[in-house]
């Protein structure tokens, strides 16, 4: 197993740098929005209207946690469809997904593992659940949207699977730390990133203290478990706090809990529409246009289904343009 650095790891406290900090950290606390999705409910994050992005990440949805009997029905499934101008990235604390694409990939992801599929220019994929629908089980995890910087927006689609291996883990008493994807506490996980960025999961035991650095312009936490503090105030699961840039944040779990925290640098504004993420409006009414007209091509190993374009967007009643979300 792969170790976080622990001398001088922004997770080692000292007395200096909890007396450091003066100014409030926390700029905007965001409630997950539960919804059905066919079958089981997610809680949609980002993007809000207050807050479209942190760092590159522009979506976020905490899958579940849900128990699922044997012979759950296919509408569970996400079935084939389109991505453009990002990386989607899934990881789980229970069950399993069978990831299937246009590029070939069929590979199936546990917990604790990364499938890491970037988009570029186009693909397609599906995502099955049918480990759960042969033998039940949990289902429980987080699924993210990475906008790609300008420059690699039309790069070619790819996809990546990451054991356990390749992703750096930290202990200490009441704390386990893993870098999910990125670079933070003086490690580097082996997921291949198109700008500086991190992604964490921190399981606290009641009582425990950790840190988030200061080291990205925007930051956030997401309490998947549990109850942590921070600043003097309490936060259950189901809340993401967004952190001002510039000093370190100090956690302490209330409770048993599940943190994932995340950020980066921000690589400007973006249009989402759908399933698609571009710098440029026209790109996206490209991608809709592409589908429309069944120009992407299907996943090779699950071809035989889609998911429909939905219709446009109802335009907005304000008398002032579109713009991109950042």
């Amino acid at each position: 197993m792969t170790r976080m650095a622990e001398p001088r790891s922004a997770l080692a406290l000292t007395a200096a740098t909890l007396s450091a900090k003066v100014a409030p950290m926390i700029e905007r606390v965001i409630e997950q929005r539960r919804r059905d999705i066919g079958g089981f409910e997610v809680g949609r994050v980002l993007p809000v209207a207050q807050r479209r992005m942190v760092g590159p990440f522009i979506f976020f949805d905490h899958m579940g946690p849900v128990d699922f009997a044997p012979g759950i029905p296919r509408s569970v499934d996400v079935r084939p469809h389109p991505h453009i101008g990002l990386s989607t990235v899934t990881y789980l604390f229970a069950g399993e997904i069978m990831h299937r694409d246009s590029v070939g990939s069929e590979q199936p992801i546990h917990p604790g593992e990364v499938n890491w599929m970037t988009a570029g220019r186009g693909i397609t994929h599906s995502e099955r659940f049918e480990k759960a629908r042969a033998e039940g089980g949990t289902m429980h995890g987080i699924q993210t949207w990475v906008a790609l910087p300008t420059a690699d927006e039309e790069c070619a689609p790819a996809f990546a699977h990451h054991g356990a291996e390749d992703l750096p883990t930290h202990e200490e008493p009441g704390l386990w730390a893993r870098l999910v994807a990125g670079e933070a506490f003086g490690a580097r996980a082996r997921v291949r990133t198109h700008s500086p960025m991190f992604y964490v999961h921190w399981s606290l035991q009641p009582g425990a203290r950790a840190q988030l650095p200061a080291q990205y312009k925007e930051r956030a936490a997401y309490v998947a478990a549990g109850t942590v503090a921070v600043e003097g105030q309490q936060f259950a699961a189901g809340r993401m706090l967004v952190f001002a840039a510039g000093e370190p944040v100090l956690f302490t779990a209330v409770t048993p809990a599940t943190v994932m925290l995340l950020g980066g640098e921000p690589v400007g504004p973006r249009f989402i529409e759908w399933n698609f993420v571009a710098s440029r409006r026209d790109r996206i009414e490209q991608a809709k246009a592409d589908w429309r007209a069944g120009r992407m091509k299907l996943p090779d190993h699950d071809n035989a289904e889609f998911i429909a374009l939905p219709p446009d967007p109802k335009a907005p009643e304000p008398k002032t343009p579109a713009q991109p979300v950042s």
